[in-house]
């Protein structure tokens, strides 16, 4: 099926308008024309029967059906969107072992000079586990919890930085606005289309800015070694760049506009097991470290 006659992308160009405000917005976005974007949401509007958008000369207006019917399709957008994240953590997305590898293994033996006594059998995967199932005393997950009987135990949050090696900065210049993005070479996780957008705030609007760039790589930790290369600019989770921004090898831009999309940090922990005094032990200190 063509996918500019997939529902769910109607869907999606629908949201688009409501956030851009204008069908000629959309169209620069996905490659067509005002009228093209027009005739896709006039489609989902015979689809569910009801109008969604007032169209004048100067604006578009939410009718109070599209009102209703714009929190629906946020929520399924989100679902997908969720959805994909859960199968990209499957095939090697940027999450459990980039945690472990980059966070983890630097706090490790500080932990063992602590508590010589304890012994730590870690296992590092992407693969959503069942820690009942599997007798696992603490399971580290970062990003959003779904129903568990686990005890959970907040330790910190990951946030996603944009940052450029200070020679690519000098060169090229400090963008000082989200459109200022457009004119850089970006960095850019491949897998899904929407990595290709970063989420931005302008006037106080959540929008997703489409960046361009010479190299896309399925390697977080590759596009890394490019930043601070002086290839371009990167946005990745900030214990990634940790070390590298915090020596200035890397340097964060658009600090004032960019959404970080923050993730949890969890611990959960085996119910019944939170007392014992290596669980304890361990899990206090990742508070007390992360």
């Amino acid at each position: 099926m063509n996918m500019l006659m997939h529902p769910m992308s109607d869907l999606a160009v629908f949201v688009r308008t409501v956030d851009l405000g204008s069908f000629a917005a959309v169209g620069a976005e996905i490659e067509l024309t005002a009228s093209g974007v027009s005739r896709i949401v006039t489609r989902l509007e015979r689809r569910i029967g009801a109008k969604l958008l007032h169209r004048t000369t100067r604006r578009l207006v939410l009718t109070q059906e599209g009102e209703t019917f714009l929190v629906h399709a946020r929520s399924i957008l989100a679902a997908v969107e969720a959805a994909e994240a859960d199968v990209a953590s499957v095939h090697g997305r940027p999450r459990g072992h980039l945690f472990a590898r980059h966070r983890l293994a630097r706090l490790l033996p500080q932990f063992m000079d602590q508590f010589p006594e304890i012994a730590v059998d870690l296992s590092v995967s992407d693969h959503r586990i069942d820690p009942i199932a599997d007798q696992v005393d603490v399971t580290i997950r970062v990003g959003p919890l779904g129903d568990s009987d686990l005890i959970a135990a907040r330790l910190g949050e990951v946030r996603r930085i944009i940052a450029g090696s200070p020679r690519y900065l000098e060169r090229h210049g400090i963008p000082e606005q989200a459109a200022d993005l457009m004119r850089h070479n970006c960095l850019q996780l491949s897998g899904f289309s929407r990595l290709a957008q970063w989420p931005m705030f302008e006037q106080g609007k959540r929008i997703m800015v489409p960046v361009k760039g010479s190299i896309r790589s399925d390697s977080a930790d590759f596009l890394l070694d490019l930043a601070l290369a002086g290839a371009g600019l990167a946005r990745f989770g900030d214990f990634l760049g940790e070390a590298a921004v915090k020596d200035g090898r890397l340097v964060p831009v658009l600090s004032h506009c960019h959404d970080p999309d923050p993730q949890p940090i969890t611990a959960l922990i085996l119910p019944g097991r939170q007392s014992i005094p290596r669980v304890r032990a361990f899990v206090d200190f990742l508070k007390a470290s992360i």
